[in-house]
């Protein structure tokens, strides 16, 4: 997929929240860059998160990863060197979706924007990362657990499920029962063993870490993930 420019000078500023009881189609009062980055999250359904020990080697594991087909994945605010990897990626790679985790901060969300980041997510509630996200039509994948926040961060957009092994599946069941059309993405805990039962439980998306690099073949892995996806229900 090759997400559309969410920087073209028709995109509509930042629209009205989405209802994560009724999560709405493209153009319903979304902001076209929001919309961009959730077509890109619907599709993709599982978004590797490369974090390594420097820029340099997050690089290396994102073309591996590109050139096996991930076009949808998130680089770490930790990974020193990071603001130059998402603005080089921005700049010569416009066909990847590539946002930034671990945005603790105005002032990382902001720097993150500013090198081209499609979308940011944070580890747990950030309400001070919210208006720049909205000022500059952004999607922020907040963190979240307890159902109280989980619907917060699914109104704006997508909540990130995390840690999502403390609960497990039966807890995003359970979240999704009473949550319906809310976005969720689950991340921490989820591996290419399992990638597949939380989609079928009902995650919006899934975020695959250090398992899809740990055994050193990495388009083998991604081939499992296909698989995987192919295999649960379709995107809520």
């Amino acid at each position: 997929m090759t997400p559309p420019d969410p920087t073209a000078e028709d995109a509509p500023g930042p629209g009205d929240a989405p209802d994560p009881g009724n999560a709405p189609g493209p153009g319903a009062g979304v902001a076209f860059g929001v919309q961009v980055a959730l077509d890109a999250l619907a599709e993709a359904r599982i978004v590797p998160t490369v974090r390594a020990g420097d820029a340099e080697a997050a690089d290396v594991v994102a073309r591996v990863l590109y050139d096996a087909g991930v076009t949808t994945f998130e680089f770490t605010a930790t990974t020193p060197g990071w603001r130059e990897l998402v603005a080089r990626w921005t700049a010569e790679v416009p066909g990847a979706a590539v946002g930034l985790g671990t945005v603790t901060s105005p002032e990382i969300a902001e720097a993150a924007l500013d090198a081209g980041a499609r979308f940011l997510v944070s580890p747990f509630q950030v309400p001070e990362v919210r208006p720049v996200a909205d000022a500059a039509g952004r999607l922020f994948v907040e963190g979240a657990h307890s159902p109280t926040e989980v619907r917060a961060a699914a109104e704006r957009g997508v909540a990130k499920l995390f840690p999502a092994h403390v609960g497990g599946l039966t807890y995003l069941r359970t979240l999704r029962s009473v949550l319906p059309g809310a976005r969720i993405m689950a991340t921490g805990g989820v591996t290419l063993a399992n990638a597949g039962d939380w989609l079928a439980a009902g995650a919006f998306a899934v975020s695959v870490g250090s398992d899809l690099t740990a055994g050193g073949d990495v388009p083998a892995a991604v081939e499992r993930l296909k698989t995987a996806r192919l295999r649960a229900v379709p995107a809520p």
